[in-house]
């Protein structure tokens, strides 16, 4: 197996290189495809529980429709997932299948890992799935049961589960990487998940940590309440934090909703960041439109105040 670092690739997309700052910057190397909007956790960090907007799955034909323009656009890197839990569907083996014979590179998924159930792992990897990243965002069952807003005894399950799939690459002999990350808290919260990430790092390929993002200002301040910084923007992972302005999300990967919008955030649980239908142009007509290229410029001025980005990079 090949196994590399996932951070050098994390980085690579964070970074904005000077041929990508453009207001019509070149093909984006990575796109995230939400596949589904449904996620079965109700995180107090992430606004997806808010239900600002209806969840649905990614119609079939769409899906493929939509792969076939993305990789004629010159895109590599696929992720089966954005805002919801892909895990949920019974069709994402299918759905990695189908983008490794569209001829992309590199697909990858994030998952909060309790529906990574070995069969579910084995399915995916079978499928030709190259990387898995787990979101290990909690502690103890007591503090899984207070973020995560599930019932306390789903975090045993989810460990297991990442084990598991340690043991399904090793025995199967697939070439796919295992990873985990973590929010970086702060005080009492950092100390408590040293434990955790001691327990998997020796077993994963790399573990690393996140900055506490506000997800385009929709993060309740209850974090900081807690004693959580919460950072403006998205600055990557916290070990290589970049700065919000100009956003590297805006230049180099892009994202579509279940329902086929591209969006110009990470975090675009309401549609506020709209940049094109792609159920009505091509992709590199969205990724080039005068939304887009707008809230770019702004970015590149240095001066964000008048623009749907303002409250985001407010923050730290």
């Amino acid at each position: 197996m090949s196994i590399g670092k996932i951070t050098d690739r994390i980085d690579a997309i964070t970074g904005i290189d000077k041929e990508r700052r453009a207001a019509t910057p070149p093909c984006p190397k990575s796109v995230k495809i939400e596949l589904t909007a449904r996620c079965n956790f109700k995180c107090s960090f992430c606004a997806t529980a808010d239900k600002l907007r209806e969840k649905g799955d990614m119609d079939w034909d769409f899906y493929l429709k939509l792969l076939k323009d993305l990789r004629q656009s010159g895109i590599e890197e696929v992720g089966m997932f954005y805002l919801g839990e892909s895990m949920i569907l019974d069709w994402l083996p299918d759905a990695i299948k189908a983008a490794k014979d569209e001829g992309f590179p590199y697909v990858f998924i994030t998952t909060n890992g309790s529906l990574s159930t070995p069969d579910k792992v084995k399915a995916c990897m079978d499928a030709g799935l190259d990387s898995m990243k787990f979101s290990l965002n909690y502690a103890d069952e007591r503090q899984f049961a207070d973020i995560a807003g599930v019932k306390a005894s789903i975090f045993p399950a989810i460990i297991e589960n990442i084990k598991a799939a340690v043991d399904v690459r090793n025995e199967g002999n697939y070439d796919c990487g295992l990873y985990a990350s973590y929010i970086n808290y702060d005080g009492e919260q950092g100390e408590r998940m040293k434990k955790v990430v001691a327990e998997l790092e020796p077993i994963l390929d790399q573990v690393y940590s996140l900055p506490l993002y506000s997800q385009a200002d929709l993060v309740s301040v209850d974090g900081t309440d807690r004693g959580w910084a919460i950072r403006g923007g998205n600055p990557g992972r916290a070990d290589n934090m970049r700065e919000p302005v100009p956003c590297w999300s805006l230049f180099t990967e892009a994202r579509v909703t279940h329902d086929g919008h591209l969006s110009a955030c990470c975090f675009d649980h309401d549609g506020r960041f709209h940049a094109g239908d792609l159920k009505e142009q091509p992709f590199m007509e969205a990724w080039h439109s005068q939304m887009f290229q707008d809230l770019r410029q702004a970015h590149l001025n240095g001066d964000v105040r008048d623009t749907v980005c303002s409250s985001c990079v407010s923050y730290g």
